[in-house]
């Protein structure tokens, strides 16, 4: 009777469900941890929208601008392997992220499950930093769209374009949800045009057929060399590759907003492949073909002034006429997809936040059209920020956000691993079997721990970065510019276990909600088991991973 009610409730407040043309589906997210419930998110998310949000939502400035950076500090092939072992983390990660997601469609995703799986100090801690990660970040990412502009006109203040992303961003969450798929579906099909094309001209480039420099080769991986700056600039990588991967896991927190998301959240992750194979190692490799580490220009790449991005001086150097400005306008319109990310990243943790008390119970708040309001609200209002852009010490001021934004994902990534490994143990010690499951990673448990140590080693790198930087000596400035984030999730999990007094470490097995929310219309199993990797199923697994 209880499913019958959430479902003609479904139905009633969506009127596509009475024509035929959406699935049915009781309300998942109900959670007993939720104190302040507000009105449902609108699930408004189609497939072409997670497929988009997989593949491209997150290439920003992080990828076309601040390699630029770690280029110059690590040199080319620092840059290909970093980016190639945070690739491997991130696929662990969303797969991981896929399987609890499918089961799981609640609000707040991977903060929930946290809470859940983990601890709920952990939770707020993890789920906090990754609120305040997003709403520092829009503000950057305006201000660098804001001065993108400064390749053609350097005469107009970024003030006014600054306002000009303001109010074009706050126009988009007029339209919830929806608006948000459909700027990411459009932008992100430009961005991966971008990539693509960068690809192809670059090995044209590499080969001689274009530019005064005639057949480069792998000239520049000899002189001035593959690696820049020894161990301490190979470690420099983790936090540029850490930002420019930032926001692969929006794929899971917009499963509580997806209509299907037991067919798209599966098909979404699996995509994530090839952003990682394509859209990031391969336009890397041809940068570090095309640009040499020593290039002067790249040391003003973290300035956020796209006449620095690597991209744009192989372009110039090869003497394309027009093809700067063209790749200038891409870089423009993903620094703004990004931005654009940020809202929805960060008001939708907010939201379930304040839900579970752990936050100003206003954020709860959900409007008739499925909008967390207020959330929003203090997302555009941190977007004021960017008008420190105007500053001179505005690179100082990208380099703080910077490095606070690229080491909490590391904790957000490793806290998804430890909550799937966490969730694996329960499900089995509760008397549950893998086959139930609708969706299971390839790599299975394995996989999250494979995750959680590369994430652990990658906090390790940078904290030795951090301390010793590359080329320099020790320097405590330069180390809370570096790991800021780290003492910040610290003292937000100290602050939740003091207030909450639940001193014990995890969430017993035994005690772990594995209810609420729980797709149990999927728990059916099938024939197709977890089987262990082998030489002869190996290409099984990768096709189904990737495909």
């Amino acid at each position: 009777m209880a499913k019958e009610a959430d479902t003609t409730q479904l139905a009633e407040s969506d009127p596509e469900a009475k024509n035929g043309t959406v699935e049915i589906l009781p309300n998942f997210n109900d959670d007993v941890g939720v104190i302040h419930k507000g009105a449902p998110l609108a699930r408004n998310l189609q497939g072409r929208h997670m497929q988009m949000i997989a593949i491209g939502g997150a290439i920003g400035a992080g990828l076309f601008v601040s390699t630029g950076g770690a280029l110059a500090t690590g040199g080319p092939a620092s840059l290909i392997i970093g980016y190639i072992i945070i690739g491997v983390m991130l696929l662990c990660t969303v797969q991981a992220l896929a399987e609890m997601a499918v089961l799981y469609p609640v609000n707040g995703a991977f903060f929930t499950y946290v809470v859940r799986f983990v601890d709920p100090s952990w939770g707020f801690a993890i789920g906090w930093d990754y609120a305040i990660s997003w709403l520092t970040v829009l503000p950057f990412e305006i201000t660098a769209a804001g001065l993108t502009i400064k390749f053609w006109r350097d005469d107009i203040n970024v003030g006014v374009w600054i306002s000009v992303f303001l109010v074009v961003l706050a126009a988009i969450q007029v339209f919830g949800v929806r608006g948000y798929g459909e700027v990411e579906f459009i932008l992100s099909s430009i961005k991966i045009c971008a990539c693509l094309g960068f690809i192809i001209l670059g090995i044209i480039i590499d080969c001689g057929g274009t530019g005064p420099q005639g057949y480069i080769g792998a000239r520049y991986w000899y002189s001035p060399g593959a690696f820049a700056n020894g161990f301490p600039g190979f470690c420099s990588v983790f936090v540029f590759a850490a930002f420019a991967y930032g926001g692969t896991e929006l794929v899971g927190l917009a499963a509580a907003e997806s209509k299907t998301p037991h067919k798209t959240i599966p098909a979404a992750t699996r995509q994530v492949f090839w952003r990682i194979a394509i859209f990031y190692v391969l336009n890397l490799l041809m940068v570090g073909l095309l640009v040499p580490y020593n290039d002067p220009r790249l040391l003003n790449a973290s300035s956020s002034d796209t006449k620095d991005s690597p991209f744009v001086i192989a372009i110039l150097d090869a003497g394309i006429p027009a093809l700067p400005s063209i790749f200038n306008v891409v870089i423009t319109l993903s620094v703004i997809s990004v931005a654009n990310s940020c809202t929805f990243g960060s008001t939708r943790t907010m939201q379930a936040l304040a839900e579970r008390g752990m936050g100003p119970k206003l954020f709860a708040y959900v409007d008739k059209k499925g909008r967390p309001v207020f959330a929003v609200i203090l997302q555009i209002l941190f977007g004021l920020l960017a008008f420190i852009g105007e500053s001179a010490q505005q690179s100082t001021v990208f380099t703080w956000l910077l490095s606070l934004s690229g080491l909490s994902y590391f904790f957000v990534w490793g806290s998804i691993c430890l909550a799937h490994i966490r969730f694996r143990h329960a499900w089995i010690a509760q008397g549950r079997s893998v086959k139930e499951m609708p969706y299971r990673t390839p790599f299975g448990v394995y996989g999250s721990y494979v995750g959680l140590f590369l994430n652990i080693l990658c906090l390790i790198a940078t904290f030795y970065v951090s301390v010793w930087p590359p080329g320099s000596p020790p320097n405590a400035q330069y180390f809370f510019e570096q790991y800021l984030a780290a003492p910040l999730v610290l003292a937000l999990y100290l602050f939740w276990k003091f207030y909450s007094r639940i001193w014990r470490m995890w969430v017993p097995l035994s005690e772990m909600d594995l209810k609420s929310g729980l797709r149990t219309e999927l728990l059916e199993g099938d024939e197709d088991d977890e089987t262990p990797w082998t030489w002869k199923n190996s290409p099984l697994k990768l096709g189904r991973l990737v495909i």
